[in-house]
């Protein structure tokens, strides 16, 4: 393996803060990279410092001699008055890079490339600069954000290009099906230090859990040696001059090994004083058209009771507009949205970032409430909630504009939250949130006792927080799929290849068809099958209702919640597993 960087005792800082202090690593031919951590602490700025786009305190950065780099940075700035091929080709455009440039910038929804790039939303700027990028065809690739502004045509088209060949990358992204699929190797920079991970996502999970384990481990000796060692410094400090210093010197430092914090969370935000009625909204045969666009056609949805929906679809389908609709923030052409009295909305928008730059952090969330009422007597201060979602204490009292992008589509997050809705709207939640404030999210939303809808992007949140999804098709069709993405995927697949059959049964279809023969029909044990299966649905759906019922009375003893909280995956998993049965046995005529 050639090696192409090799980054030696690296040291960046800004004022007061130290990102990372002293951190080696090497980039070798081949290896395709993911860099991991929580926000604020220097993804963004190392991948800057490689690209020769910021300065470094101290360390050394020795490249491979002629190496090409090709750097896409998180917001990319433009000239407005250039057109979108002299953006990709710097106003150098032969006849056979146009041509290539089209395909790129096609997969990538971009199709006048005479069109000036000042007319562009930043997220069509994003992607013309990822067609850049690709298009230089660099040795290695830098990538902060890739698939932000992509949907998930284009980031699963984008796995598979970065998947093929030799190409070497390193890559910020907190897409985890992206890193899984992509990655061969995993960096997390965590507590200024560099941790390397020789495999994929899912490998770097178990690894992390291990390493955390082994350090809760040392630091809980180190607290154990701590007490005996103050012990004995406290101990006849009249002779302490007889110790031996060296012993003084080892308790300093076993000291500071004890201090050293684990910040891992053990605990789940489990609010009982949430309620919302059995009516919460019904979409009665609403419409909504841009022009020749259409959005929605006669449309008609009833909304259920701890319903959790994932919207899903192509850029430009009509699933923030479907959201704008609900919110009463766009009117309908036709129809109309019937909301439940009892319905208190929670909007987490793609635009909600405005705050005061010269506020604290604490006192953003403290204008909206000083504490959440968890129900039981129990509740949540302002500073427990901002740690909860991984603000410390010291980060609670810097001002906004200290914050990174990252940080501070978290503390807009927080202040949705902090309101206590029972009905949580999230339009594209995941972008630019770390992965740890994504499994927190994740967390919070299993536990959430009202409704939610969540748009966006990311397949692995929505597999972990969704249990159906409205697919969005485009021109009006919308598809409701009783199931993940991850299974709805798996069923389009299926489809596919239905549609599209081998020549012996093409063949066998067209004699079939000469023959006046339908499509096939359910055998007997097909049809006993199905119908205990529509049984067997309702009454699973029945008992997960009944226990988030239960679960959110605050009449529940301990052990009944205990055991409700195990049995509610195991149904999840049940209703999963059946419903797919039951849909592949109803593509079958009766």
């Amino acid at each position: 393996m050639t090696p192409y960087l090799d980054v030696q005792n690296l040291t960046k800082s800004f004022g007061a803060l130290l990102l990372f202090r002293e951190i080696s690593f090497s980039i070798g031919e081949g290896q395709r990279i993911g860099l991991v951590a929580r926000n604020g602490t220097g993804k963004s700025t190392l991948l800057s410092i490689l690209a020769g786009k910021e300065g470094y305190d101290s360390g050394e950065i020795i490249f491979k001699r002629d190496l090409k780099t090709g750097f896409l940075e998180q917001k990319p700035s433009f000239d407005p008055e250039e057109s979108v091929l002299d953006a990709c080709f710097n106003h150098q455009g032969e006849a056979e890079k146009v041509l290539r440039a089209k395909q790129v910038l096609t997969q990538l929804k971009i199709r006048d490339l005479n069109q000036k790039m000042g007319e562009l939303s930043g997220g069509q700027q994003k992607r013309v600069a990822l067609a850049n990028v690709l298009l230089t065809e660099p040795d290695l690739l830098i990538l902060d954000e890739p698939t932000n502004h992509l949907d998930l045509e284009m980031i699963e088209w984008l796995e598979g290009y970065l998947s093929r060949g030799n190409k070497t990358l390193l890559m910020v992204t907190h897409d985890r099906f992206f890193l899984d699929h992509v990655c061969n190797l995993i960096l997390e920079l965590d507590d200024q230090r560099i941790y390397v991970y020789r495999g994929n996502y899912a490998y770097y999970l178990e690894k992390r859990e291990h390493r955390i384990e082994v350090a809760r481990a040392e630091v809980a000796r180190a607290v154990n040696l701590y007490r005996r060692e103050l012990e004995w410094m406290r101990r006849m400090p009249q002779a302490r001059g007889h110790k031996a210093r060296y012993r003084e010197e080892a308790f300093y430092e076993l000291e500071q090994r004890a201090k050293h914090r684990i910040e891992e969370r053990q605990i789940r935000l489990k609010s009982r004083n949430v309620y919302i009625g059995s009516k919460i909204f019904e979409c009665q045969y609403v419409s909504k058209a841009w022009d020749d666009c259409v959005i929605l056609k006669d449309f008609y949805y009833n909304f259920a009771r701890f319903e959790k929906m994932g919207i899903v679809g192509n850029n430009g389908t009509g699933k923030s507009t479907f959201i704008k609709l609900l919110l009463g923030m766009l009117p309908p052409d036709s129809g109309k949205f019937d909301i439940g009295e009892t319905v208190r909305f929670g909007y987490f928008s793609q635009e909600g970032l405005q705050f005061n730059q010269e506020q604290k952090v604490i006192d953003v969330v403290r204008d909206i409430a000083d504490y959440i009422d968890l129900g039981g007597g129990r509740h949540f201060t302002a500073s427990q909630f901002l740690q909860y979602f991984l603000f410390t204490p010291e980060q609670q009292y810097n001002y906004v504009y200290k914050l990174s992008g990252g940080e501070l589509r978290k503390l807009y997050l927080c202040t949705v939250l902090m309101r206590n809705p029972n009905f949580l709207v999230l339009d594209e939640p995941t972008n630019d949130l770390d992965i740890q404030t994504l499994q927190i999210l994740e967390e919070y939303l299993a536990d959430f006792p009202g409704c939610v809808i969540v748009v966006s992007h990311d397949r692995y949140f929505m597999d972990k927080v969704v249990d159906h999804l409205l697919v969005f098709q485009g021109n009006g069709k919308i598809d409701d799929f009783p199931g993940n993405y991850t299974q709805y995927r798996e069923w389009c697949s299926l489809k596919s290849k239905d549609e599209q059959p081998d020549s012996t049964k093409s063949e066998k279809r067209e004699r079939n068809t000469n023959r006046n023969e339908g499509k096939r029909k359910m055998t007997y044990k097909e049809k006993t099958e199905f119908a205990q299966l529509e049984k067997e649905i309702a009454a699973l759906e029945e008992e997960q209702q009944q226990i988030e019922e239960a679960l959110c009375g605050g009449n529940t003893s301990i052990d009944e919640i205990t055991r409700m909280s195990k049995r509610l995956p195991e149904l999840k998993d049940e209703l999963d597993e059946k419903s797919m049965r039951w849909l592949e046995l109803s593509e079958i005529e009766g």
